[in-house]
């Protein structure tokens, strides 16, 4: 994991932003991290498990399928302390993709398919998932977690 990270705290809201090579192996440190910024800012065990599962399928979706696992493109993480809640955005370097192209992985002609459950579970575990293409290139998932 790169070292360089960007601190910033204004009155009420801590942000913090760092990156991660496209490396399986990267994934569990970020998720620490997402976990203690989560943790500090006052969430609950339970939800803890959540922002874990969450952050932890975006960051394999990113590195496996947005990257490419292409250890030169890095993954961005930026945590925002809320006031009553937290924001979780993941930026990859890759084409992107059309969400709503996903199988539903409830739909019963879709259930035996290994695709779509990741999603699923990213809206199962916080309160809000959007994504979107960045205009330079890459795609982004934003999620958002209640207190």
């Amino acid at each position: 994991m790169k070292t360089d990270e960007l601190y910033r705290q204004t009155v009420g809201k801590k942000e913090i932003t760092f990156s991660i090579s496209s490396k399986i192996e990267a994934i569990d440190e970020a998720v620490q991290k997402a976990t203690a910024f989560a943790s500090d800012a006052g969430f609950g065990d339970d939800a803890l498990f959540g922002i874990d599962m969450a952050v932890r399928e975006a960051l394999a979706n990113a590195v496996k399928h947005g990257n490419k696992l292409d250890e030169t493109k890095n993954v961005e993480i930026t945590l925002i302390n809320l006031d009553r809640g937290m924001e979780i955005t993941i930026r990859d370097f890759g084409k992107g993709f059309d969400v709503s192209e996903v199988p539903d992985p409830t739909n019963p002609e879709n259930l035996l398919k290994a695709s779509g459950r990741g999603i699923l579970f990213m809206h199962n575990f916080v309160d809000k998932v959007e994504w979107q293409q960045h205009a330079e290139g890459g795609m982004i998932v934003k999620m958002t977690k209640n207190c």
